[in-house]
């Protein structure tokens, strides 16, 4: 038996001239999610539709839900654009809604389509009336109803209740490529999945400092760019073998500065590697004051080594809501996995605050740390993630 969604795309709609090209990225967004699964997309003005089979029913609506760019969805009935077609298919729509247990409901109808022989109006107190005829345990109630029948009457004729939340956003790709620092902590899978929304294609670098950090730890970073790539669609993440490089910064480096000279080294590392892949933008999970590293002094210093934009999504935003979004998109169970990344073990009792710039550079430079960096990176492990692997990290059929 085939399914058929209504999807309402959001943002891409206020577009222009490149509309078409926002439009392109989002069903290759839709089609990637989709892998493996037989189905089939059109697009009309402000509206896309796919159909897929009844067995794929949760699959997708887990990728449909995930999907940046994308307002709202929901299952709909396709009808002859003849009122005795939508009124049959509204009272479908209010009969499932009464066997569920709801006990109230209103019409709503946007009628694209002026040639309908009825108006939006008409057309609502017309499908109002029939449903009350038709479902006797149902009543009127235009402000707050247990459900809403939509009635769409466009190039053809749609109704569908119960939509469901989209991500909002913008298609992933849309907005370039960036740069991830994916630890296992909160934050930086949070400024990722927000930076996702903006349109932005990641990669993801993870520093491991083995035998200082666990392969436990490194699983947990792996699970977690699994996570994201839910909302992506697909993800590469580059793993950094670093002990070298955080040694040579422990031996070196004045104490209260050790944090601070690995923050840097780890920008230098990601603006090689962003140059690599041609990445736009480098993100990172920081938010002012947070943590000491996270000063307005100690942020110009990190973010030193680069001319790329680093985009600090979380910067005005505090723990509390930042654990709130991590819990929304599925990453706070293992973030909070007790597997301490290199950061935290490195951490100094009394880290610098507010540091004089320039001198902290210099003393950064004379680390000579550059060749450590690219010997890391050449002996990095890449690994590709695609819907595939969220589809076993879920357990969706």
């Amino acid at each position: 038996m085939e399914l058929f969604f209504l999807i309402k795309p959001g943002e891409i709609l206020l577009k222009k001239d490149n509309q078409q090209e926002f439009i392109r990225r989002l069903r290759q967004q839709i089609h990637l999610r989709m892998a493996g699964i037989k189905h089939d997309i059109e697009s009309y003005p402000g509206r896309f539709f796919i159909t897929v089979d009844e067995k794929d029913r949760e699959h997708t609506v887990f990728a449909l839900s995930h999907c940046p760019g994308l307002n709202g969805f929901s299952a709909a009935f396709k009808c002859e654009k003849t009122v005795d077609s939508v009124l049959a298919a509204v009272v479908h729509v209010a009969t499932k809604a009464a066997m569920l247990g709801k006990k109230t409901f209103k019409v709503e109808t946007r009628r694209s389509d002026k040639s309908f022989p009825l108006g939006s109006y008409e057309l609502s107190a017309l499908a109002g009336e029939t449903v009350l005829a038709a479902v006797p345990s149902l009543k009127v109630d235009v402000h707050n109803p247990d459900f809403t029948v939509n009635i769409e009457i466009r190039e053809r004729a749609y109704v569908y209740g119960f939509p469901e939340q989209g991500p909002r956003g913008l298609p992933t790709g849309s907005s370039g490529k960036g740069l991830l620092l994916l630890s296992g902590g909160i934050d930086s899978p949070v400024a990722g999945y927000m930076m996702a929304k903006r349109g932005l294609l990641l990669e993801c670098v993870y520093f491991h400092a083995y035998p200082y950090t666990s392969d436990e730890a490194r699983k947990k970073v792996e699970r977690l760019a699994v996570r994201l790539t839910a909302w992506t669609g697909s993800l590469r993440l580059w793993v950094l073998p670093f002990t070298d490089t955080q040694l040579a910064i422990k031996k070196g480096a004045e104490e209260g500065a050790s944090t601070l000279m690995l923050r840097t080294a780890m920008m230098e590392a990601a603006d090689k590697i962003a140059y690599r892949i041609k990445a736009k933008a480098i993100v990172t999970g920081e938010s002012l004051g947070q943590v000491a590293s996270q000063t307005a002094e100690n942020l110009a210093i990190t973010q030193s080594p680069t001319r790329l934009p680093v985009l600090r999504p979380l910067i005005g935003i505090d723990k509390e809501a930042t654990v709130k979004t991590a819990q929304e998109i599925g990453t706070y169970d293992i973030s909070i996995l007790p597997y301490e990344d290199c950061c935290v073990l490195f951490s100094p009792k009394h880290p610098l605050l507010k540091p004089a710039r320039e001198k902290c550079i210099e003393e950064y430079k004379k680390l000579e740390l550059s060749k450590l960096i690219d010997e890391s990176i050449a002996n990095a492990s890449v690994q590709r993630f695609s819907y595939k692997d969220v589809v076993a990290e879920y357990g969706l059929p």
